[in-house]
């Protein structure tokens, strides 16, 4: 049953993550007739309320907070908030997700797996739905090395991080409903441009940072070869490519990697990246303190072993996305090189440092457990 006055509701899965927020932020400009259902915890209430109204006045009143849990059975909502919103709902976006590193097992597994089987509920019983776009990530295949298909998942690949498997296992759920559920995956690859302040840090950001505070006189552990790629993909195109999929029926019950078709190689990476923190305060971040931060609980083991930890982001796996170029062919859709928005890295490494200098409040992470200070987290 449609809403009154709009022409396409949808249900954006996350919020108020910063990745969600810029779902949100595009599907309201691009469509000045779609209304949006958000659902947080309680605790984000005034979180989501403000970063809606820093949409602008008009689009905030094309959107409705469901006070609720992601993770939780009906999403938390009541039985008639449910019921509602099943019988408008025509797209759904699910990126209630998480992933830091250090993260365990039982907080991935409700951060990730239990979110997509919730709105899997969801998506069943909704009876206008055109399509469950699932945001996945191309770390679900692990340690694989080569050419990784987008029709790939399990392959008795093994995982450096509980975050990772955890996804891989929410995809291989959201796969077997497909058989009966409108669902479109998306598989980014390390996302730049959707990570906040007071987001913990993910293996690119780490990565980043270590590389920004590491003293010129100290080379980096790159791989042995420094031509493996990098697949680092910029927030922008990510939202724009699987907008579009959501609304290809064509792209149903499909699979499709977000990436840079011509991906960076390691040593170009981080040298783009040295040149875009020219002027940037990390430089001026003492090493003693830079080293003090890499010591904090849940970072230090991934540090201990440096040229083990940065072959996360560079190893020597390909990622095949013929059928997301295909799809996006004449859209105008395109993903722009790591040169274009490295600078956005430095400024997000940049926020995090500043922002860890200072105690925060509890974590409104989809996880939903309960932090103890980490001036690095």
């Amino acid at each position: 049953m449609p809403r009154p006055g709009h022409d396409e509701v949808v249900l954006i899965n996350g919020f108020p993550s910063l990745y969600a927020q810029r779902i949100t932020e595009h599907v309201l400009s691009t469509n000045p007739r779609a209304f949006v259902y958000v659902v947080v915890r309680a605790e984000e209430k005034v979180e989501a309320d403000r970063a809606l109204v820093g949409l602008g006045e008009a689009e905030a009143t094309r959107t409705r907070v469901l006070e609720g849990d992601p993770a939780a059975m009906d999403l938390g909502l009541s039985g008639p908030e449910y019921r509602q919103l099943a019988s408008e709902v025509d797209r759904i976006h699910h990126a209630a997700h998480a992933a830091w590193v250090g993260m365990d097992e039982a907080t991935a597994a409700r951060a990730n797996v239990a979110t997509t089987a919730e709105i899997l509920e969801l998506a069943r019983a909704s009876s206008s739905l055109e399509a469950l776009v699932v945001h996945s990530t191309a770390a679900v295949s692990g340690d694989r090395t080569g050419v990784v298909y987008e029709e790939d998942l399990e392959a008795g690949q093994e995982f450096h991080d509980e975050a990772a498997r955890a996804r891989m296992r929410a995809e291989a759920l959201a796969r077997r409903a497909s058989k009966t559920v409108p669902i479109v995956i998306v598989r980014p690859g390390a996302v730049v441009g959707a990570s906040g302040p007071e987001d913990r840090l993910d293996v690119l950001h780490l990565a980043a940072l270590l590389a920004l505070t590491t003293p010129a006189e100290i080379p980096l552990p790159l791989p042995q070869r420094g031509e493996v790629p990098v697949h680092v993909v910029p927030m922008e195109y990510v939202v724009r490519a699987s907008c579009a999929l959501g609304r290809m029926p064509e792209a149903r019950g499909k699979t499709f990697h977000l990436v840079d078709p011509h991906p960076i190689a390691a040593r170009r990476f981080f040298e783009v990246l040295g040149r875009a923190a020219r002027g940037s305060n990390l430089r001026q971040v003492p090493a003693s303190s830079a080293a003090m931060l890499l010591r904090t609980p849940g970072i230090e083991r991934f540090v201990r072993s440096p040229k083990t930890f940065l072959e996360q982001i560079a190893r020597g796996v390909r990622y095949d996305a013929r059928a997301a170029m295909n799809a996006l062919a004449g859209t105008g859709i395109t993903c722009a090189p790591f040169e274009a928005y490295a600078e956005e890295l430095v400024r997000e490494v940049e926020e995090h440092v500043t922002a860890r200098r200072a105690p925060r409040p509890p974590s409104s992470s989809p996880g939903g457990e309960a932090e103890v200070y980490d001036p690095f987290s």
